[in-house]
């Protein structure tokens, strides 16, 4: 697997198209179109337009119905999916390889000739209205989504998949306004991971996308950090997040913030799980995760317990975050690292995975340092992590979405 690094190649193309490709022996390719801005890039007036649009553009183009866009690519054994961040916009298809040219003519043409028909903005204003429900009605899923209006200020603070005011306000003027000045050449990234030829992927973006160019928007926003406990009825338990600000993927020692966040609620050997879980049965759920991005970054920690038990959850929380600081040795840390490499070289086993890892890896700054992950893990000082985990109280935001009206 280690190999792959020497399987990777990367064009930027005149008119500024990014290509990335990894060449694999497996029939199979793994295919992304993606644009290089999502939520950071709105307004807090048009939050969610990014999202919108990723829903609109398998409703039709110029030449295609939404039909016909599925059942080209699934009468020949492929998926197509779409994603949204708040740095990233993509569209992917995993195919035979032997149909590659078919997932990249359907992907371009959704990312160039999309008609926004007013009859499919309206019923998807209604799709997106429900999604947002969806996730409010799901206690963990809410409460992770909020921790971020917690951590800043502007857009970051706001739903990725916008508001119901935010949603309302899109009409199809907006709507092509915004996709004109986001989809352009310059702003693309083609992504493919597979048994495939880089000069035939070089060639039809070449001959399949323009000169034109755009500049995408920056929005403001600031670092912030606060709590909130939200009541609601007909929830059985308390849903706790933490989070704190951690270095963003410029900075070498993010990873250290994914050494951290590991060692602390990264599955069930993390001192979080061993100490709440296992020690004292006051959570079932205990998890968390690193979002490091460009531009912003922090780890989070969710706890699923109930409502009695927060403030010693919180406790024991502070307290492993502040032995950490203090007692954190060699051992420990390399254990954490071979944890984090192993899931590393796992995640490149499939496609579709690497093809979102490169992705992410170029979004951040360069697709090819990815393959530098384990090198980059394994120099990651004691004493950072260590200054990390000092800096937890002071530095981390809370929420909880707990029962109404019990103790």
């Amino acid at each position: 697997m280690m190999d792959l690094e020497k399987n990777f190649q990367k064009k930027i193309l005149k008119n500024g198209l990014t290509i990335i490709f990894e060449k694999r022996n497996v029939p199979v390719v793994s295919v992304a179109l993606a644009v290089r801005a999502g939520g950071i890039n709105e307004d807090v007036s048009e939050k969610g337009i990014s999202h919108f649009i990723e829903h609109m553009l398998y409703k039709g183009t110029k030449t295609r119905t939404s039909k016909q866009i599925a059942e080209e690519i699934e009468k020949n054994g492929g998926e197509l999916n779409g994603f949204t961040s708040e740095e990233v916009t993509g569209y992917y298809c995993k195919m035979p390889s032997k149909h590659l040219n078919i997932a990249l003519e359907v992907l371009t043409d959704i990312v160039k000739n999309s008609v926004f028909d007013e009859k499919e903005i309206e019923k998807e204003r209604k799709v997106i209205l429900e999604e947002i429900k969806m996730y409010k009605d799901n206690p963990q899923m809410h409460s992770i989504s909020e921790i971020q209006k917690l951590l800043y200020t502007g857009t970051l603070g706001i739903n990725l998949a916008g508001t119901s005011e935010t949603l309302a306000s899109f009409n199809r003027k907006k709507i092509t306004e915004k996709f004109k000045q986001i989809y352009e050449p310059n702003n693309f990234i083609l992504c493919v991971i597979g048994d495939a030829e880089f000069e035939q992927i070089i060639k039809f973006a070449e001959k399949n996308f323009g000169d034109q160019k755009s500049k995408i928007p920056k929005q403001k926003f600031e670092l912030k950090n606060e709590n909130k406990i939200e009541e609601r009825e007909g929830v059985d338990q308390a849903n706790l997040v933490f989070a704190y600000h951690v270095p963003i993927a410029d900075d070498d020692k993010c990873y250290a913030a994914k050494v951290l966040s590991s060692l602390m609620a990264g599955g069930m050997s993390s001192r979080l799980f061993e100490e709440i879980r296992e020690k004292r049965n006051l959570a079932y759920a205990v998890s968390g995760d690193s979002y490091i991005n460009r531009n912003f970054a922090y780890n989070f920690i969710y706890i699923g317990t109930m409502k009695e038990n927060i403030e010693l959850v919180k406790k024991i929380i502070f307290d492993e975050f502040e032995k950490v600081s203090v007692q954190l040795n060699e051992k420990e840390l390399k254990e954490v690292k071979e944890k984090l490499i192993g899931n590393y070289q796992i995640s490149m086993e499939d496609s579709g995975t690497q093809m979102i890892n490169l992705l992410a890896s170029e979004i951040q700054g360069e697709a090819k340092d990815f393959y530098e992950y384990e090198k980059n893990i394994s120099k990651v000082k004691l004493k950072d992590v260590k200054e990390l985990a000092s800096r937890f109280k002071e530095n981390h935001s809370f929420f909880a979405l707990v029962p109404k009206g019990k103790k």
